[in-house]
């Protein structure tokens, strides 16, 4: 059974930095793009980054280019994304996913999904 879980969520004050995780199982990593999608309330979840299944490219939406960085450790089986410069924008549930597309950038790219962890940047 695969198995997504995130952590490392909270609350901080905008300009600061929070590093999220992404533990999964079940699956062999390896084989799969990693990707962090974003949902605010009221909106509907958006591509934030991407990381191929080597992790030696990565993608990024415009709005966090520069202030976040993922990474994944293929030997521990997780993901990462380093969130720095936090604005008040970047509130919202994280989710991670795990799919069989290059640096997908839909939803629809991705096969398992997490639960999420909610990120509150506050003023």
């Amino acid at each position: 059974q695969v198995h997504l879980a995130e952590s490392g969520g909270g609350l901080v004050q905008a300009g600061g930095s929070l590093r999220l995780s992404c533990a999964t199982s079940g699956l062999t990593f390896s084989r799969y793009s990693m990707g962090w999608f974003r949902q605010a309330p009221g909106k509907e979840r958006e591509f934030v980054a991407a990381i191929s299944r080597s992790g030696g490219d990565t993608l990024y939406a415009d709005s966090v280019k520069g202030r976040f960085t993922i990474s994944r450790d293929n030997g521990k089986n997780t993901v990462n994304l380093q969130m720095t410069s936090l604005k008040l924008e970047d509130t919202a549930t994280y989710f991670c996913g795990a799919g069989r597309a290059y640096l997908g950038t839909r939803m629809s790219f991705y096969d398992y999904w997490g639960q999420g962890t909610q990120v509150t940047v506050s003023s």
